[in-house]
C-alpha cells in the first residue's frame, strides 16, 4: 500500500513539473533582433493588452514651480518711533488689522516737551526780530541808524525765522501742528501711527520701554496687493511669458487651485540660475498669507499633433519606446521622441503620416517591455 502511495505522488509531481515547463515555454515567443513580441490569447487577455490608433489634438506643457505668496516692498511697512520716548500705551497685537493713520503705541520723553517750548520761543524772539528789523529800516532811511544795525536786525530776523521753521518740521514729524501749538496746549507724549493699512505681523516692543528713532516697533503688512513669487529656471525661461495663466497650490491641499496671471519677470538670474517671476491671483483668498509656500503650473504654448495615452510610453535606458501591432497578437517596439503631455496623453514627435492608420498598444505596454527584454537576457 505504501509503494502505491508513493508512485502515485511521484507521478503527480513529474506531471506538475512538466506543467510548468510547458507553461513556461508558451509564456513569449520573441524575435529578439526586430525586438518583436508575440502573445497568445491567453497572455493578451492576463496583459490587459488594448491597442488603438494615434489621437490628433491639441496638447500645451506644464512646467511646475514652486515658490511663495509675497507682498511688494512698497505694501511692507516698518513702522519707527519719530521721536525716542518711553512706551506708554500699546493697543494692537500681531494679526490685528489697523487703518492708515491709526494710533499704534504713545511714547512720552521730556526732549517732546523741550522741542515744543524752543519753537514757541523761537517764533517770540522772530516777531520781535522783524519789528526791530523794521525799525531799523526806519532809522537808516532818515540816517538815524547805521547801515550795519540795519543788517544786523535783518540778519538775527532771518535767523530766528530759519530756526522756527526747522523746529516746525520737527514738530510735524511727531505729528504735533506747529500752527496749532500755543503755551497752553503743550504735549508730553506723542502717537506712533501706521503709514499703511493693512494687518500687524509683528510688535517689537513692550510698555515702559525706552525707544529710539532706529528701533521697529511694528511690521504692518497691506494685503491689498498679495503677489505669487515663483522661481523659473534657465531651461524653462523662453516658455515664459506675461499673462500667462499659472495655477498655484499648497502641499496641504494639491486639490485646490489658485488661478493667476504672470505680471512681472524678473531680470537677473539668482545664485541658483533662476529668475523670480511674479504672479497676480485672479481672486484671492485670504488664507493665503505671506510667506506660504506653493506649487504653481504654467501652461505653456499650445501644439498640435500625435499623441497617445502615458500608458503606451515606456522607458528604457532613458530612451522612449511604443509599441505597434505590426501583426495580430505580434508587437514591435520602436524609439520615439516625445513632445508636450496633458491630461494624461503624450505627443510623439517622430511619427510620419502613414503613423495614422497603424494600430499602437494603448494599455500593457510596460508588460511586453519586460517581456520581450527578459527573454533577450
Amino acid at each position: 500500500m505504501k509503494k502505491i502511495i508513493s508512485i502515485i505522488t511521484i507521478s503527480l509531481l513529474l506531471f506538475s513539473c512538466g506543467k510548468k515547463e510547458e507553461t513556461a515555454k508558451e509564456e513569449f515567443e520573441v524575435v529578439a533582433a526586430e525586438n518583436q513580441i508575440t502573445l497568445n490569447d491567453n497572455q493578451i487577455k492576463n496583459a490587459g493588452i488594448e491597442t488603438g490608433n494615434l489621437g490628433y489634438e491639441d496638447i500645451s506643457a506644464k512646467i511646475i514651480l514652486n515658490g511663495a505668496v509675497d507682498v511688494p516692498p512698497q505694501n511692507l511697512a516698518s513702522v519707527s518711533a519719530p521721536s525716542g520716548g518711553y512706551v506708554r500705551f500699546i493697543r494692537h497685537m500681531p494679526g490685528m488689522h489697523v487703518d492708515k493713520g491709526e494710533t499704534l503705541a504713545v511714547l512720552e520723553d521730556p526732549q517732546i516737551v523741550q522741542l515744543q517750548q524752543d519753537y514757541l520761543l523761537a517764533k517770540s524772539n522772530l516777531g520781535y526780530a522783524q519789528k526791530d528789523y523794521a525799525r531799523q529800516s526806519e532809522l537808516n532811511q532818515s540816517k538815524a541808524a547805521s547801515d550795519k544795525a540795519m543788517q544786523l536786525a535783518q540778519t538775527e530776523a532771518q535767523n530766528q525765522n530759519i530756526l522756527m521753521r526747522g523746529m516746525a518740521e520737527k514738530l510735524r514729524a511727531l505729528g504735533i501742528n506747529p500752527n496749532n501749538l500755543n503755551a497752553g496746549n503743550i504735549k508730553r507724549s506723542v502717537a506712533v501711527t501706521s503709514p499703511v493699512s493693512g494687518y500687524i505681523s509683528s510688535v517689537n516692543v513692550k510698555m515702559g520701554q525706552y525707544v529710539s528713532p532706529t528701533e521697529r516697533l511694528f511690521d504692518v503688512v497691506n494685503t491689498g496687493d498679495i503677489h505669487l513669487a515663483l522661481k523659473v529656471f534657465e531651461k524653462d525661461l523662453n516658455k515664459i511669458a506675461l499673462n500667462q495663466r499659472v495655477f498655484a497650490y499648497t502641499n496641504q491641499n494639491p486639490d485646490k487651485k489658485y488661478a493667476a496671471n504672470i505680471i512681472l519677470i524678473g531680470r537677473d538670474f539668482q545664485p541658483d540660475k533662476s529668475v523670480i517671476i511674479h504672479c497676480h491671483f485672479i481672486e484671492y483668498d485670504k488664507s493665503l498669507i505671506p510667506g506660504t509656500y506653493m506649487n504653481a503650473e504654467v501652461e505653456t504654448q499650445t501644439e498640435t499633433g500625435n499623441t497617445v495615452p502615458d500608458d503606451a510610453v515606456v522607458t528604457w535606458e532613458s530612451k522612449q519606446y511604443i509599441f505597434e501591432e505590426v501583426q495580430p497578437k505580434t508587437y514591435k517596439m520602436f524609439p520615439i521622441t516625445i513632445g508636450n503631455s496633458e491630461n494624461g496623453r503624450t505627443e510623439i514627435l517622430n511619427l510620419d503620416e502613414k503613423a495614422k492608420n497603424k494600430k499602437f498598444v494603448t494599455k500593457g505596454a510596460y508588460y511586453l517591455l519586460m517581456g520581450l527584454k527578459n527573454v533577450e537576457e
